[in-house]
């Protein structure tokens, strides 16, 4: 399993793109992705924390591995 990277959500919700994911909306910050019938929310922020990215990934039931290679 890899070290996941401080990157921002802007670059998170590129790559989950890549993967699939669709934008359905967005409020405020924070953008909520689909895919089929599973989905995750991504903030907006400048640097996400590994602990949100972490989170996020396990909500899109994406690994680690996967995601890294999109990026």
């Amino acid at each position: 399993m890899s070290k996941l990277p401080v990157i921002s959500g802007e670059e998170t919700i590129s790559a989950l793109k890549c993967l699939g994911f669709n934008i359905v909306r967005q409020r405020g910050s924070h953008v909520i992705l689909r895919k089929g019938s599973g989905g995750c929310v991504v903030p907006k922020h400048r640097e996400l924390k590994i602990g949100t990215l972490a989170g996020i990934l396990k909500q899109a039931c994406v690994s680690i591995d996967e995601f890294l290679a999109v990026l």
